[in-house]
């Protein structure tokens, strides 16, 4: 079979699962794209392809393993691997190699997963840019920190890639890059083995190619299976438009987005799609997430100041010095605000609405020079540790891609599956229904 590195995660696991390919040849696949590709994308920051051709021809020759059988998947290089060097984006740790899997990584492994290296991600997974290009205009950014997951996915180098999101690192690039990225509820994947940022809201998830794909991914690290196994809306849910307080910031791109995807969603929204505000109460989330983040920033990454600072860029060094500038007081105070929020978004999704759409990002990707892209509408969903999809709705008047989010209340993490198939379903555009 030609273009195997085409096939979607979802779709390759099937045809693995029956014989009907072969976990090698979809492996050369990948690699010979990536040997196409990567000195223009420059996605990866490690491959591994030795041990990945040894694990697959030994998969092709064994049982079928589990759910992730002999699929190539990219590993942000912010996740322990014991057999593939671990640099967390900085020189501190290259040619670092831990003695352990992250918890997340042992599991694809168990699954059958081929680890075919380490993704590109920003320093400690913040805000300096990658060298990683948007795979569909190189001089733009796939955003970050998950730079190299989005775009080696985007690229066809690999089915899935992990990712992580403190602020926006899953939804942003996967907007910027044209694909699916779904973060979890909070704390639905173990974040051991993952190099913390920011603990309080550091949450693991995935980038694929449908929504089959990252339920697959999710499934697997979390060890909740039914969540492979993405199932028809048997309701019709209560679907809001939410702008958040920042939505005199989204683009003309990004406000077409959100009216095509109000559009769709009235095709199976229980009434039609209204709109939500946030209460007054919780209008600075943002705020509060920016703090927060920074706070546990200057703690997680403490050794790192005081062992190595000269091999800290300024941007990192400066974010360091901004949260150990923020008063403990003010840190708590804005921690017990988080639940308290926390606890008003259930009550409103009781209340008024199962299903929200949002912005993902201000608009197409930046160019590279510009950074990579500002996290805004991502942040408070994060805070408040909502389960989040992206989907690929449009394109913007550069003709780079254009998401929106997905927000569903706190463990509806079936539901929004769901629901975000329904809606790539309901597209106008029947090349982005291959999402669904």
């Amino acid at each position: 079979m030609k273009d195997l590195e085409s096939l979607s995660a979802f779709q390759a696991a099937k045809k693995l699962a029956k014989r009907e390919i072969k976990a090698t040849d979809l492996l050369l696949a990948c690699l010979d794209q990536i040997g196409q590709r990567e000195n223009i994308v420059k996605a990866w920051a490690s491959l591994g392809k030795e041990n990945a051709l040894a694990r697959a021809k030994a998969l092709d020759k064994g049982a079928i393993k589990g759910l992730l059988h002999g699929l190539p998947i990219g590993i942000k290089d912010l996740f322990d691997t014991h057999d593939l060097p671990t640099s967390y984006g900085s020189p501190i740790y290259a040619n670092y190699y831990p003695r352990t899997d992250a918890v997340s990584v042992a599991l694809i492994r168990q699954a059958g997963g081929i680890i075919l290296g380490k993704t590109v991600t920003t320093e400690f997974a913040s805000f300096k840019s990658s060298s990683t290009t948007n795979p569909h205009h190189s001089e733009h950014t796939p955003g970050g920190s998950s730079s190299g997951s989005a775009a080696a996915v985007a690229d066809f180098m690999a089915p899935l890639a992990t990712g992580s999101q403190t602020a926006g690192s899953i939804i942003r690039p996967a907007s910027f890059c044209g694909i699916v990225g779904y973060k979890p509820s909070f704390g639905k994947i173990s974040v051991a083995g993952v190099k913390s940022l920011a603990p309080t809201l550091d949450t693991i998830g995935i980038f694929g190619r449908c929504i089959e794909d990252v339920a697959l991914g999710v499934a697997v690290m979390s060890g909740d299976h039914e969540l492979a196994n993405v199932v028809d809306l048997h309701n019709k849910p209560r679907v809001a438009v939410l702008k958040t307080p920042g939505w005199q910031y989204a683009s003309p791109d990004t406000r077409g987005a959100i009216a095509l995807a109000r559009f769709s969603a009235e095709t199976f929204a229980k009434g039609k799609v209204s709109d939500i505000d946030l209460p007054a109460e919780l209008h600075q989330l943002t705020q509060i997430q920016t703090r927060i983040m920074l706070s546990e920033m200057s703690r997680s990454l403490a050794f790192e100041r005081m062992q190595y600072s000269k091999k800290l860029s300024n941007l990192v060094a400066s974010q360091i010095d901004q949260g150990a500038a923020i008063e403990y007081k003010q840190y708590k105070l804005d921690l017990d605000q988080a639940i308290t929020a926390r606890k008003m978004m259930q009550n409103l999704f009781d209340e008024n609405v199962d299903l929200i759409i949002a912005p993902s990002a201000i608009g197409e990707a930046p160019l590279a020079k510009e950074g990579t892209g500002d996290p805004l509408f991502c942040r408070s969903w994060t805070l408040l540790g909502l389960p989040c999809i992206n989907l690929n709705v449009s394109s913007g008047h550069n003709g780079l891609p254009i998401g929106v989010q997905l927000i569903a209340a706190y463990g509806k993490d079936q539901f929004l599956l769901s629901a975000a198939r329904a809606l790539a379903l309901a597209l106008p555009d029947p090349v982005l229904r291959d999402q669904a």
